[in-house]
């Protein structure tokens, strides 16, 4: 009995019809193993698209009140620290100036001539008390010799009438000396009232003065001048913002369910809308915020109604950037940004618990003020202490 063998056509059939079921097993278990590394993936990072850039927007305000006469920035504009940015007019300030600066001439000229008259009334003193010994002497005398009568009662009378004259001028001398040590006592010609009063309202002429030029706290770029050449300005109004863009941050916006393996101290990469996927920013969480956005809003949710609709919670984490990724890629306030936060290490703290012990942010453009007012104060007295005394000898 002969068997015959399949046909070439028959086994080709078969095999085509065995293929989309392998297709099938292949593309079934690699779609499984995809969803396991993103699942485990998943497990180790935080993901989110609700971040943007915040930043410093440094007001710009004047603390004396004037008439603006210029502006040295506008919009767009980069301008340095200590840079001038509105000027006032100086003219009221510079003659409050002047008259201080007299005024502080003539309280060191008075107070010096207090001093002296001092020094004049000790002398008086001594004087009347040399002519209070000398009548004394001549009473004695007298009196001595009133026995034998070598003296006459009137002349005996009229030394007693010189000795109570001297004793008076005596006393009205010393009354007087009191009343001007009264003005000078304690004190020396730098710390006499006088001059320190003149000397605290030269220092506040000076500044205010110094204040009619307005300068840039920070550096970085100029936006929201409201300023206007001709504009009567008074304290505390902001004439125009200045953004360091080198000192920005990311505000990322996590659901309340993925907050739970955040810590301080991780990594993050970030992405901008306005960079390429190429561009990659690096980061670090600093710190976690106090509540969830709604919290702090404006009008916060009240959840004790009737109408009570869950919504899912948001907990803002605040991101540090590289500086020198930032230098090389510029971000601008409010950018949106897509992160991932790698949660592996998960031992950092959730919230921050060390107070800060420096400042975080400041400006030296207020420091020296008061430096460079006391240099005028020091020229102006210097100027009119006088050089025939040695200051020691001023001293009561």
């Amino acid at each position: 009995m002969t068997t015959e063998s399949p046909s070439p056509a028959v086994t080709t059939q078969q095999r085509t019809s065995y293929r989309p079921t392998w297709l099938l097993i292949v593309a079934i278990v690699f779609l499984v193993a995809s969803l396991c590394v993103a699942y485990l993936l998943r497990l180790d990072s935080e993901s989110t698209d609700d971040a943007y850039v915040d930043g410093n927007v440094v007001q710009v305000t004047s603390q004396v009140s004037g008439t603006v006469t210029a502006i040295s920035g506008d919009n767009t504009d980069h301008v340095d620290a200590n840079s001038p940015l509105v000027t006032l007019n100086a003219v009221d300030a510079e003659i409050q100036y002047e008259r201080a600066n007299s005024n502080l001439a003539r309280a060191v000229r008075q107070a010096r001539t207090q001093y002296y008259q001092v020094q004049q009334l000790q002398a008086e003193v001594d004087q009347r008390q040399n002519d209070v010994r000398k009548a004394q002497d001549d009473v004695r005398r007298r009196s001595q010799l009133a026995a034998s009568g070598a003296v006459s009662r009137e002349e005996i009378s009229h030394t007693a009438d010189v000795l109570k004259n001297a004793v008076a001028g005596l006393e009205g001398t010393k009354h007087a000396l009191a009343v001007r040590l009264a003005m000078v006592d304690g004190t020396t010609l730098r710390t006499h009232p006088d001059v320190l009063v003149a000397a605290s309202n030269l220092r506040d002429a000076y500044i205010a003065l110094h204040r009619t030029q307005i300068y840039s706290p920070v550096a970085g770029v100029i936006t929201k001048r409201t300023v206007q050449v001709g504009q009567k300005i008074n304290p505390g109004v902001t004439l125009m913002s200045v953004v360091p863009v080198d000192q920005v941050w990311v505000n990322a916006n996590f659901k309340e369910s993925q907050i739970e393996d955040l810590r301080i101290g991780q990594p993050v990469e970030l992405r901008a809308d306005a960079y390429s996927r190429s561009v990659i920013f690096h980061g670090t969480i600093v710190g976690l915020d106090a509540g969830t956005g709604s919290a702090f809003s404006l009008l916060p949710a009240q959840n004790a109604t009737g109408n009570w609709i869950k919504v899912t919670q948001r907990v803002p984490v605040r991101i540090a950037l590289r500086p020198q990724e930032i230098t090389q890629n510029p971000l601008r306030l409010g950018l949106s940004m897509r992160i991932t936060v790698d949660t592996t290490d998960r031992n950092g703290p959730v919230l921050n618990k060390t107070a800060t012990q420096q400042p975080i942010y400041s400006t030296e453009i207020f420091k020296n003020e008061l430096q460079d007012a006391n240099e005028v104060v020091e020229r102006v007295i210097s100027a009119n202490e006088g050089s025939d005394h040695d200051p020691k000898n001023l001293k009561f």
